[in-house]
């Protein structure tokens, strides 16, 4: 006998079986409604890039965790990271015939080398969703809005959308002669949640120039709280004097009165100053994603805009902003949290099978669901009705057609709710309406 070989997955990665790739599909289903609520239009990229196309501005972090490799052809290519450094791409290259404001969205799977945790992966899947084309602050309010929109949508009453503008901190380290080491406080501040405020002091003690006083000044900044309007009145003194730090106040009032025009819950939209970001592209307004009831999961929706980022791939400039879910990660914390109802099968009713007469009957049932818009299945053996209706509420059905042999002399159909256990029987000309009324 051959040796098997012994089925396994990398680690880093996983299989999805029916309960989770379901679910993973409707929350796909719910983002991509809205995203297309507000004119985002889909368009796709490929997996693998020129190395040199992804790598061109990720920082060195990014660069780490990316798996590069030699193609063949001896191509040096690598696996997108994100989707929005390939859209970056996509843009300069189709920019011509798409014209601006592009508005676009994108699902699909990007990789990462990094370390496992919980709700986080090496292999994951982003939802991404991005306007190109305008400086304008409504873009950003736009993408704000996307997204509490989207969490609002799947069911989420508890969370925060926590926005920031890099041009204020920008303009704190022109004032403190520390601007060209930007990148290493930004780098610093990304930590802020995970690790506390005493250990990023630590780390900004090595930047250099970067003495107590204005390591106390960085993180009195990012610690500033208080309504938006609170935050709003003690940033000018912050970037006095600064022309970037200026205009990123002027951008963060703008949104912050954008929220209120739109109707928005001010404690769903916050100005939080500690949000940073960690990638090197990012240039103006950022923003970050928490769940009150589950805040050490990170994360769940993040994004900003990067107004130089196509410059790597064209003399056009193209501003851009916008936003990537974290479908993974949100749908762990939506496991955790009760919101996925833990159904193994798409379909909506289970048509039961009672003896062979009545096999092609099922099938005509089931099609008149199906013509109806509700998704239905068909037992394919002759069993006896417990063990179909066992199997039934082991997938998830909601409703069970019975149609055995009395029902069928008789012109009706038994409809039983497998929630709760009630059955009625109707005319067989008034089973769909039945079935509609209960799902």
């Amino acid at each position: 006998m051959a040796d098997v070989i012994r089925p396994r997955t990398l680690k880093g990665f996983r299989d999805f079986l029916p309960e989770a790739a379901i679910a993973r599909e409707a929350l796909i289903a719910t983002a991509v409604a809205v995203y297309r609520s507000y004119g985002y239009a889909p368009i796709d990229t490929p997996a693998l890039e020129y190395a040199e196309v992804l790598l061109g501005k990720g920082g060195a972090e990014t660069e780490k965790q990316t798996y590069r490799f030699d193609d063949h052809g001896g191509r040096d290519v690598a696996m997108r990271f994100d989707l929005t450094v390939p859209f970056a791409r996509f843009a300069a290259q189709h920019i011509g015939e798409l014209g601006t404001p592009f508005k676009r969205y994108h699902v699909g799977p990007v990789w990462r080398g990094e370390n496992t945790q919980r709700g986080r992966y090496r292999e994951f899947v982003q939802c991404d969703f991005d306007t190109i084309g305008t400086e304008s602050v409504l873009a950003d309010v736009d993408t704000l809005l996307v997204t509490h929109d989207m969490f609002t949508a799947l069911g989420f009453s508890r969370f925060s959308v926590r926005v920031n503008d890099r041009r204020v901190l920008n303009g704190l380290l022109e004032r403190l002669g520390l601007a060209e080491h930007a990148t290493a406080v930004l780098r610093a501040l990304d930590k802020l949640h995970k690790v506390g405020a005493a250990k990023v002091a630590e780390e900004l003690a090595f930047v250099p120039g970067a003495d107590e006083s204005r390591v106390a000044a960085i993180l009195d900044l990012a610690g500033l709280v208080g309504t938006n309007e609170d935050v709003l009145a003690a940033l000018p003194a912050v970037v006095e004097g600064s022309a970037t730090g200026e205009a990123g106040v002027a951008a963060l009032g703008e949104i912050a009165a954008a929220v209120t025009a739109a109707g928005v819950d001010p404690a769903r939209i916050v100005l939080d100053l500690s949000i940073a970001r960690g990638l090197d592209y990012y240039t103006g307004m950022v923003f970050e994603t928490f769940l009150d009831d589950l805040p050490d999961i990170g994360s769940c929706c993040s994004g900003g805009r990067y107004d130089d980022l196509a410059s790597l791939y064209t003399n056009q400039r193209l501003p851009g902003v916008g936003g990537s879910l974290g479908v993974d990660r949100l749908l762990t914390a939506m496991e955790e949290l009760g919101l996925v109802e833990g159904r193994r099968t798409a379909a909506t009713v289970l048509v039961t099978v009672f003896d062979d007469p009545g096999r092609m009957d099922a099938v005509a049932l089931a099609a008149q669901l199906r013509r109806a818009g509700i998704a239905a299945e068909v037992y394919p053996d002759v069993r006896r009705l417990g063990a179909q209706l066992k199997y039934a509420d082991r997938l998830g059905h909601r409703l069970a057609l019975i149609a055995g042999p009395d029902e069928r002399d008789a012109g009706t159909v038994q409809v039983k709710d497998l929630a709760s256990g009630d059955s009625e029987v109707v005319p067989r000309s008034e089973f769909v309406a039945a079935c509609r009324r209960r799902v």
